[in-house]
């Protein structure tokens, strides 16, 4: 969350653009996303994670995935069914949201805040790949890392 707010206060651009700098996405499949954004067709478009090949995505990640945004689902309406590992937007309106958190609960609040805000969100569906080598997430890296995003994902939900 700290990382990814700095980056969103730093830069000028009107469109920006958030995915994980592990090389498992194709900063290609941003363009669709900032397509329907530029047009208008959507306030902010998210990937929706789909594994290129067997075994990307440990099953603690995916499960506490599938718990967090379920809740969200039937507390908010919020019709997203991946934390947004990727998104898009403009700028100015991320920033306007208020988002707080600046841990591991930063998409999820982020998500709620847009689904409060009236925002249209968009998902599309995104490649999933292997991590680059030598590189170990913090998250879905293990059990623990899932447990500690868990606990900052509860502490923003609604």
């Amino acid at each position: 969350g700290a990382a990814v707010h700095a980056g969103m206060e730093a830069a000028s651009a009107q469109h920006v653009a958030v995915l994980d700098g592990d090389g498992s996405m194709d900063p290609r499949e941003l363009l669709p996303l900032l397509d329907e954004v530029s047009s208008g067709a959507a306030t902010m478009a998210c990937g929706r994670r789909r594994p290129a090949v067997r075994g990307v995505w440990p099953w603690h990640a995916r499960a506490g995935n599938a718990v967090v945004l379920a809740w969200l689902r039937r507390r908010t309406g919020l019709p997203v069914h991946d934390i947004a590992p990727v998104r898009v937007c403009r700028r100015e309106d991320l920033l306007a949201l208020g988002v707080q958190d600046r841990r591991f609960g930063y998409p999820v609040e982020l998500l709620v805040r847009a689904q409060r805000a009236g925002w249209l969100l968009t998902e599309h569906d995104i490649s999933y790949h292997p991590r680059a080598a030598g590189t170990r997430s913090k998250v879905s890296g293990s059990v623990r890392g899932s447990l500690r995003a868990a606990r900052d994902f509860a502490k923003v939900l609604p």
